[in-house]
């Protein structure tokens, strides 16, 4: 079994993928998406979404991140792929799941889906243009209504080159409800030779057992579920080794929210403490801690004040006097 981290808009930035990937049980990552519309980005635009591309394409603890773009025009997407390949890129990811509407009024993302045909000529324009050593993925929905068109698209993403398809087992319009439909991937395992990888609403060890016998894939790609539980990997990885991995305790994963707040210097000041109030939402869901540490921050933006809430929560779990 192979773990990939999702590419999740606005929340698996780099600053993420280092801290998830160093506690470790990923195989591969991917951006967020770069929206492609007909121009060819600046290396600056790669760096930006993918400061990896000065390390070999890889974090800090040597997980692999891929690229990912998102766009309609093939020329286009070809070009900035070959761009990215070039800057070090270990492989390109094109996004044809994303259900926001404001990327689905311009055609983009899941929007795609309704037109299977262009899917397949974007993958193929990008499989052509780099070199064939380089991975060509793709990322989908079971489709934007429904899931009438699920296994034409699959098809043709196959046909056009792609080394691996994602499927995010909801429609555009089931949106992030679950549950996930798992057992509508499996039409597709069976009828591609590509791996294909299952994504959508795993967010235990046993999900994702389940999730890979309905759809029958064995590799899988965590989103929520990796906030919600950052040992979540490493906890699917042992399951299958026939291994025990102790829990990651709360205290650890305070640590874990300093790291991340200590790179707040990167966002403008008002909302430089955000993210670390966004993991806390995810966390909140497994963590009964922290929705307490939540409530004490949540109104706070000063990042200093928000490090002071969390030291004091911290030696408190630790339960040591706080002055």
């Amino acid at each position: 079994m192979r773990v990939m981290l999702a590419p999740m808009e606005g929340v698996t930035d780099h600053h993420m993928r280092d801290i998830l990937t160093r506690i470790g049980g990923y195989d591969r990552c991917v951006t967020e998406f770069l929206r492609v519309t007909d121009q060819l980005y600046p290396a600056r635009v790669f760096l930006k979404f993918c400061p990896e591309l000065e390390t070999g394409g890889r974090t800090p603890a040597g997980t692999r991140v891929y690229v990912q773009l998102l766009g309609t025009n093939p020329q286009a997407l070809a070009d900035n792929a070959c761009r990215a390949v070039a800057m070090g890129a270990p492989g390109i990811d094109l996004n044809f799941g994303c259900p926001a509407k404001t990327v689905n009024r311009h055609g983009g993302g899941s929007s795609l889906l309704r037109t299977p045909a262009v899917v397949g000529q974007i993958v193929k324009a990008v499989r052509d243009a780099v070199e064939p050593s380089t991975p060509v993925t793709a990322k989908i929905r079971l489709g934007f209504d429904d899931s009438k068109l699920l296994l034409e698209t699959a098809d043709l993403i196959e046909q056009a080159g792609a080394n691996e398809l994602c499927v995010h087992a909801r429609t555009r319009n089931d949106g992030y409800k679950p549950p996930a439909y798992w057992c509508q991937v499996h039409a597709v395992r069976q009828r591609l030779t590509i791996p294909v990888i299952v994504n959508g609403e795993i967010w235990t060890v046993q999900n994702a057992q389940q999730a890979c016998s309905e759809s029958d894939c064995s590799d899988i790609m965590l989103g929520r579920g990796a906030l919600a539980r950052p040992l979540l990997a490493n906890e699917i990885n042992a399951h299958r080794a026939n291994r025990d991995v102790a829990g990651l305790p709360w205290t650890d994963v305070l640590k874990l929210l300093e790291a991340l707040l200590s790179t707040a210097q990167d966002f403008p000041a008002k909302y430089a403490g955000n993210r670390t109030k966004q993991w806390l939402t995810y966390l909140r869901l497994y963590y009964p801690a922290a929705v307490t540490l939540f409530d004490q921050i949540k109104r706070i933006r000063e990042v200093d004040e928000i490090k002071a809430a969390i030291e004091k929560h911290k030696r408190l779990a630790a339960g040591t006097t706080v002055d």
